[in-house]
């Protein structure tokens, strides 16, 4: 898929906690997915990784899925919640969440979005574009960036507004949004550059650093230009997860859909934790998605980031 070279002066090695075979004769994860409709096709690859990184766990606790679309969640919740359910994982829908949340289940819950609403014992796990534009805000300040011009392709701007947004609020720094790609860069100046990979291989005469983009420009097997850099779940480029090559062993996916493998194979490990320790209040670990912290009820995911270089990928 993609090679990357270690950098073994700046990776950061972190201890992840392991969870074994452990057996809980009273306890039950519940799991609400949507199996059919619109997210369907992304709960199926959310399942899928979810259940490698379970199998691979070797634990014996049941997983019990259920159905959420067009679910009443209250109804759904009486129906399918007993006496050795421990967890909750899901649902998926931002909708959904709130409507979890309102219902004010006694359980720990692990929802897989965010919704608008919080509760002390919901943790909200998401790959949301705040996380990304921090990881990237990071890279851009460790490369001393003073000011930032951004170029998108048009006719993508409504879909990378969330993101600018998020990157104005994680920077100081200013933000220029040009209509033009720009002859040069000054010193201190970095191009963010936002569109499809297509797009950023038809741009000529780029500058061979301070250039950057979102994980949503690759596309598996194509290359990039020559020092661009990006933030993304680091699963994709390190082969240090067996149960993420299980998974896309059995459902070949594009990329978007192999970030949504290791987003559930990180919400298997989350709810490993608290399986085996139910009144944990933080942990951190290395997740296939970047590093997590968990801290109450909050989930903070940093995404690892990479330069694309002649030799392959480089981790910065």
């Amino acid at each position: 898929m993609w090679n990357i070279r270690a950098n073994n002066k700046n990776k950061i090695l972190v201890a992840t906690i392991l969870v074994g075979a452990v057996s809980y004769a009273q306890a039950e994860v519940l799991v609400i997915l949507p199996e059919s409709g619109p997210m369907a096709r992304a709960a199926n690859s959310i399942k899928q990784g979810f259940m490698s990184a379970y199998q691979a766990s070797g634990s014996k606790v049941p997983v019990k899925f259920v159905n959420s679309d067009q679910a009443n969640m209250p109804a759904l919740l009486k129906k399918n919640v007993n006496s050795k359910t421990q967890m909750i994982v899901g649902p998926l829908a931002r909708a959904d969440v709130d409507a979890l949340i309102k219902v004010k289940p006694k359980l720990k819950v692990l929802s897989l979005n965010e919704g608008t609403l919080q509760a002390n014992n919901v943790l909200q796990f998401s790959l949301a574009k705040k996380d990304d534009a921090s990881a990237l805000a990071r890279v851009i300040k460790q490369d001393q960036i003073d000011d930032i011009l951004v170029l998108r392709q048009p006719g993508t701007e409504a879909e990378n507004e969330l993101f600018l947004m998020a990157l104005m609020s994680k920077t100081e720094l200013p933000i220029h949004v040009l209509e033009q790609q720009p002859t040069k860069l000054k010193k201190g100046q970095a191009l963010l550059l936002l569109g499809n990979n297509e797009w950023l291989l038809s741009l000529k005469s780029l500058p061979k650093k301070n250039i950057y983009t979102l994980s949503n420009a690759l596309e598996q097997h194509k290359p990039l230009p020559l020092g661009i850099q990006f933030c993304d779940a680091p699963a994709l480029f390190e082969a240090d997860w067996e149960d993420m090559k299980h998974a896309y062993a059995q459902q070949p996916v594009g990329l978007p859909y192999q970030r949504l493998l290791a987003f559930g194979g990180d919400a298997w490990q989350i709810t490993t934790l608290y399986l085996k320790t139910p009144k944990m209040k933080t942990a951190n670990f290395e997740g296939r998605t970047g590093q997590l912290s968990l801290n109450g009820n909050q989930i903070q995911r940093t995404p690892h980031c990479y330069a694309y270089q002649a030799k392959g990928l480089k981790q910065v």
